[in-house]
């Protein structure tokens, strides 16, 4: 049975209020439109995870989407602080949380999560002031050699949502370029959203197996949405959109330049689709990247 289904039904059926949702990518593949979905929707009181929130967090935060942001960096990458985030943590009566790790130490919990681990030992936390602040990162002493470590807990969303270029309708889903740990929140989660570029053939699929990262079987929904990572990027299909990421420095550090932000490009927008048409044709080609085809293997014929 085909898994593929819009965005809006997919986050209508699969996010609810009160959820830990993961919005996963590493600078690359980070769906921005389900982000955007979640905010038109109104969802409030998530628990938001990333190794990296970076500016589709602070549009959620500054949505009123969220209630709590459990990390390891957070930063407009190569421009400054995502400021609306910075307010929430700042203002004495938000009542908003944060939990914060290292990038390994969200790795492992991640890890521990899609292993059904009790916890992931980290050797890293030693020498740093995160386990002063963060209780949830533990002390283990080794059985085998004494040795201390540090422990983290399972990390098991209710929603993780991937971005990637290509699926079938099934949800088998593959993807290329730079990779953060996408597999690992996918297998963590109880329900899997994939956005993708481009749908094909199951036959495609089977014909460059390795190039799988997650399994249809894991896989709730499939939303195909071209162009669905922007203003970041999907390798081979566009590149990232510098110029946004400078041009939210100014944005986000004014409340009220933001929610004018979001009321003309979120909710004034009824999809991904309409978003992308009021960027432009013209800026959009500018972000099209030259072809830089890889070359075949041969698996041979298994008789």
């Amino acid at each position: 049975m085909s898994k593929v289904v819009s965005m809006a039904e997919a986050v209508a059926g699969l996010i609810r209020d009160g959820d830990t949702v993961a919005i996963e990518g590493f600078t690359h593949l980070i769906s921005f439109a389900a982000g955007h979905e979640i905010i038109r929707q109104d969802r409030r009181d998530l628990t938001l995870c990333r190794l990296t929130p970076d500016v589709v967090y602070d549009q959620l935060v500054g949505a009123g989407v969220a209630r709590k942001l459990v990390f390891s960096w957070l930063g407009n990458p190569g421009v400054g602080s995502l400021h609306a985030i910075r307010r929430e943590i700042e203002r004495p009566d938000s009542g908003f949380e944060i939990e914060e790790y290292s990038h390994f130490g969200m790795v492992g919990r991640y890890t521990a999560g899609a292993s059904r681990l009790p916890f992931f030992p980290v050797r890293s936390f030693t020498g740093s002031d995160l386990p002063s602040v963060n209780p949830k990162i533990a002390e283990l002493v080794s059985p085998f050699d004494g040795e201390t470590v540090y422990a983290v807990p399972p990390l098991r969303p209710d929603v993780t949502v991937i971005h990637a270029q290509r699926a079938d309708e099934h949800g088998n889903t593959q993807a290329w370029g730079l990779l953060g740990c996408q597999k690992e929140a996918a297998f963590a989660a109880d329900r899997v959203i994939v956005v993708v570029e481009e749908l094909v053939d199951t036959q495609v699929i089977r014909s460059d197996p390795n190039r799988v990262l997650v399994p249809g079987l894991i896989v709730d929904a499939v939303v195909v949405c071209p162009g669905g990572a922007h203003p970041s990027y999907a390798q081979g299909h566009y590149d990232r959109d510098n110029d946004f990421y400078l041009a939210w420095e100014a944005i986000s550090r004014d409340r009220t330049a933001l929610d004018s932000w979001l009321d003309e490009w979120v909710r004034g927008t009824d999809d991904h689709a309409d978003y992308l048409a009021k960027l432009g044709e013209t800026r959009w080609r500018d972000l099209t990247p030259g072809s830089a085809p890889a070359g075949s293997v041969d698996y041979g014929d298994y008789r």
